[in-house]
């Protein structure tokens, strides 16, 4: 085995220039700026008035469900996710590329549209209601509630473990495993003892994905009736509680923090990598239960695709437009939404591309900083990065509040860490020596920059933008709140159906909405194998 290389060592590792530094600087400033704001508003609260808002009881309640869907989540996302991605890799698992595929798809659909599909499907009245009434089946488990959430946001985010798991199990050196076995160790003993403590920082990856998509999600507790941070934050902000909400979201805040903070502390500080070894030989033979293993990826695919597909036709088919024409979809809310989703992916990329240079081609505290900084935005829900921008706009500059470039800002703020990303990971594949040819050719940094660099990280820059652009276009609470008035997209659509309890109206947009962001991901798993680093 070789330890992975540091970063810094395989990057270009330049002397800091002035106005990149500066124009880095600018940046992360900037992304994080929306924040103060919500501070201030924070400390105008009266001090008496703030202790009885946050020990309240029903504070405590918002705390402890929050907590337990976080929790609960991200459990069962690594008992789902970590199975998965080593039947993909590492079984003999009949169809064993297709079903690697088809349990990562669940991605492409937002939770909140899964939600009220299960509602729909097992609520009280639901589809599988009468379904199973001939069979003499009175009653379902209630779907509402904190169990409910914790099984629909479960399998709308079991992929971020199960990707991040699969990729550590594809770079695995499988000799381990072989040497184990000579120990006379069976499958699990090698599983246990070898393969789970080398891919124990990925699955801790995963988890803290989901954790973290768990506790800013706003749509899927809100269809479920339960009362979490994200959900009681939306409700205050509509009922001009604007107090309680900032104390709400200074409290959310520093749960997101206590977060990282657990993910830091545990994480190892360097990963271990094994060599390309083969790895076919070294399958575990799954004998005669090859065949009934495949009963849980495509359980899983069944449940998450095809329940929510099925639901969305049937609302289809029922549809009757001309009962509530004023429900209707129409074809500009599409427009509307991929307008802002493309503007917001470009500003991305662009915003992305100096600070995740600087952090390519330099090791310095600076260009870390720089960098660290704009994942900010990203770990801050959205619910309430779309509050701190109301307390911002609506009290500093009221001719930006409730406009397009307002909005684009808060989606720039809130995804620009995917476009740093993978931007940064393609700067870190150019050889170094290539650039150092330029320069001593004669070429200035610009110079190289544009005819060397820039033409090897197209993938990332593309592979960015797309991912940028698909959590655009699913990202509903920032949405709900900074839009400008009148200007409705297929979420808002969504929501307005949901809030109506007419629930086929919904299903036009959710299906575009589903079918936008399969192709935007379809546009990522194309730039994979030109180094963008997916």
């Amino acid at each position: 085995m070789e330890r992975e290389n540091d970063p810094a060592e395989r990057s270009v590792n330049l002397p800091l220039s002035p106005g990149l530094t500066a124009l880095c600087g600018a940046i992360a400033v900037a992304l994080i700026l929306p924040l103060a704001w919500l501070l201030l508003e924070v400390v105008t609260v009266d001090p008496v008035r703030a202790r009885e808002l946050v020990f309240s009881a029903g504070t405590a309640d918002v705390l402890l469900n929050s907590l337990l869907l976080m929790i609960g989540v991200t459990l069962c996302s690594i008992l789902l996710g970590v199975p998965l991605a080593y039947l993909t890799v590492r079984t003999d698992l009949p169809f064993r590329r297709f079903w690697s595929i088809a349990v990562a798809l669940p991605l492409v659909v937002p939770s909140y549209v899964g939600a009220f599909a299960f509602v729909s499907a097992f609520g009280p009245q639901g589809e599988f209601h009468s379904l199973l009434a001939p069979l003499g089946v009175g009653r379902l488990p209630e779907i509402y509630g904190l169990p409910g959430s914790i099984f629909v946001i479960t399998l709308y985010t079991y992929p971020y473990v199960y990707l991040t798991t699969r990729a550590a199990l594809v770079s695995f050196d499988t000799r381990l495993i072989d040497a184990a076995r000579t120990l006379n160790y069976g499958s699990w003993g090698a599983f246990r003892r070898v393969t789970l403590p080398q891919i124990r920082p990925a699955i801790a990856a995963g988890g803290l994905l989901t954790a973290l998509y768990a506790i800013s999600d706003f749509g899927t507790p809100a269809i479920m009736r339960l009362s979490v941070f994200t959900r009681q934050i939306y409700v205050e902000y509509n009922t001009f509680g604007r107090e309680y909400a900032a104390l709400l979201s200074i409290q959310l805040l520093l749960l997101v923090l206590v977060v990282l903070t657990l993910e830091w502390a545990i994480r190892p500080d360097q990963t271990v990598r094994g060599d390309d070894a083969d790895r076919v030989g070294s399958q575990v033979r799954l004998g005669r239960w090859r065949w009934p293993a495949t009963l849980l990826p495509a359980g899983v695919t069944a449940t998450t695709l095809a329940v929510p597909v099925w639901i969305l036709l049937l609302w289809l088919w029922r549809t009757d437009v001309s009962r509530r024409p004023s429900m209707a979809f129409e074809w500009t809310q599409a427009v509307n939404s991929v307008t802002v989703a493309a503007a917001a992916a470009a500003v991305a990329t662009l915003v992305a591309l100096p600070v995740a240079y600087l952090a390519g081609t330099s090791d310095s505290r600076l260009a870390t900083l720089f960098e660290r900084a704009t994942y900010v935005g990203f770990a801050v829900p959205g619910v309430v990065l779309g509050l701190a921008l109301v307390f911002f706009g609506s009290g500093y500059v009221p001719w930006l509040y409730q406009t397009l470039p307002l909005l684009i800002f808060a989606y720039v703020v809130r995804f620009v860490p995917q476009a740093v990303g993978t931007t940064r990971t393609s700067i870190l594949q150019v050889d170094s020596k290539l650039v150092e040819a330029g320069r001593t050719l004669g070429e200035s940094p610009i110079g190289a920059f544009r005819r060397i660099t820039l033409p090897h990280i197209r993938s990332g820059l593309v592979a960015g933008a797309a991912l940028v652009f698909l959590t655009t276009m699913k990202e509903l609470p920032v949405t709900l709140i900074l839009r400008p008035s009148g200007f409705e997209t297929i979420v808002t659509q969504i929501w307005r159906a949901q809030e109506s309890a007419l629930y086929q109206y919904a299903a036009v947009p959710a299906l575009i909405l589903i079918l936008i962001s399969g192709l935007s991901m379809v546009v990522m798993l194309s730039q994979e194998g030109e180094g963008s680093g997916l």
